[in-house]
């Protein structure tokens, strides 16, 4: 675990370091596009953030390829190789698309390509454990057809879901960290060598993501562009096909008697990874439902529009941050709740608990106008539009003390939201009338 940490720590140390200098080269390479009718923010944001979380992930591998228990990774399976080699492509693609925006068509062909890099050197999917049937085995072009259609759709997802400051890298990021205590858990506990890969991909996805978020939070101060978006999809994708159709159900040898019967009790054990998108279910669910909304109105699946379900929240009237968190926490409810149940399915609490709070994520979708207020020891730790009204006027009192208002009460509770008392009025008054006098 500790290697795990380490590797966590490193990328995500070098893609926060990186990430201002490429900022800085962003804006003098001209990658700064001009605000589209679909897009959130005001002001011109450059993009190319993918490259910072790039330079991460290779600092990620390089740093476990020396250490002593991650070496065997490198040394046993290639699959390392394979992922660098595909997000080396992808990345590039990504970088290009920033900068001269190209068609999407042409995207949609060097995402397939990088999902066959990844085939070609041994990152595929060999076999399926099916409920009721058994162990499948594929043929090479069945795997690699299903190969390519996951990374397909897993990068497609991410990026559909990337339209608000840290909505894509937070959402990833707790992806990553389910996924990641799921693999160690395979690793660890069954001694399986098989999900190591996609236990130490999980870790670097989240040292990406963990570096990159601190910059790209509201307000955003870079994105990280398709480069960014694509990356991240294809790492969390790559984890996912690591270990899906890797780990034989025999060697886990949890229940006796016949295969069959093995692979049909074990469905709960395999649900992360027969079904990998549930821990990006989010941004799956919304990839659906624009396919078939711009399909419907006669455009291309891959026009851009604002009926996203960020969009949407926005609309209902939360705010930025909130539509962000609440997406969080769908994201999170899901993924946790496929981790617990795979651990235990015939646990009646793990079923409750994840009814309890899709009931507490509704409430706060039908609450956008509510702003909840801090307690009073953590004023100091929250925004300020979540801080109690009175601890906000307690620190203006000072700065209010000038001689012009000294003569003036102030009642400590009315109307000072909205200004709409006699007196504030006066101070109004007497400031502009102060101002004017003064040209």
């Amino acid at each position: 675990m500790r290697e795990y940490l380490l590797t966590l720590c490193i990328t995500a140390a070098v893609t926060y370091l990186l990430t201002g200098p490429v900022r800085k080269f962003a804006i003098v390479a001209g990658a700064m596009p001009e605000i589209r009718a679909r897009d959130v923010h005001r002001e011109p944001t450059p993009r190319l953030g993918g490259i910072a979380m790039f330079f991460g992930l290779c600092a990620g591998l390089l740093v476990a390829d020396h250490m002593t228990n991650l070496n065997e990774v490198f040394e046993k399976s290639n699959e390392p190789r394979a992922l660098l080699s595909g997000a080396a492509l992808i990345w590039l693609i990504g970088v290009l698309d920033d900068k001269f925006e190209i068609d999407a068509l042409i995207k949609l062909g060097g995402q397939m390509i990088a999902a066959g890099v990844m085939v070609m050197q041994g990152l595929t999917i060999l076999w399926l454990p099916i409920p009721g049937v058994g162990t499948v085995a594929l043929t090479p072009w069945q795997g690699t057809l299903l190969t390519v259609a996951l990374v397909v759709i897993t990068i497609n997802a991410v990026n559909f879901v990337d339209g608000l400051d840290g909505l894509a890298s937070g959402m990833v990021c707790i992806a990553a960290a389910a996924f990641f205590m799921y693999a160690y858990r395979i690793w660890y506990s069954y001694g399986i060598e098989a999900a190591a890969p996609a236990t130490l991909f999980s870790a670097i996805l989240m040292g990406m993501c963990l570096g990159f978020l601190p910059h790209n939070m509201h307000p955003a101060r870079i994105f990280m562009g398709d480069s960014g978006s694509m990356l991240i999809g294809l790492v969390l994708a790559a984890g996912a096909i690591s270990v899906t159709g890797q780990v034989d159900p025999d060697v886990m040898n949890l229940f006796a008697g016949s295969e069959r019967n093995a692979v049909h009790q074990m469905v709960p054990v395999y649900i992360p990874l027969l079904l990998p998108l549930t821990i990006i279910a989010v941004p799956a669910a919304d990839l659906v439902l624009a396919i078939v909304r711009r399909t419907w109105r006669g455009q291309s699946p891959f026009a851009a529009d604002r009926g996203h379900l960020h969009h949407r929240l926005l609309e209902v009237g939360h705010s930025h941050s909130r539509a962000v968190l609440i997406m969080y926490f769908w994201a999170a409810l899901i993924a946790f709740g496929a981790l617990a149940y795979s651990v235990n399915s015939a646990s009646m609490w793990i079923v409750l608990g994840v009814v309890f709070f899709s009931a507490v994520g509704l409430a706060l979708l039908l609450l956008p106008r509510f702003t909840p207020r801090a307690p009073m020891w953590a004023q100091a730790f929250v925004p300020p539009r979540y801080r109690r009204r009175r601890a906000a006027l307690a620190a203006q009192a000072p700065a209010a003390a000038t001689p012009q208002s000294a003569a003036v009460v102030v009642a400590p509770e009315r109307g000072q939201a909205n200004g709409s008392t006699a007196i504030g009025g006066r101070s109004r008054v007497l400031d502009r009338r102060t101002s004017g006098s003064s040209h």
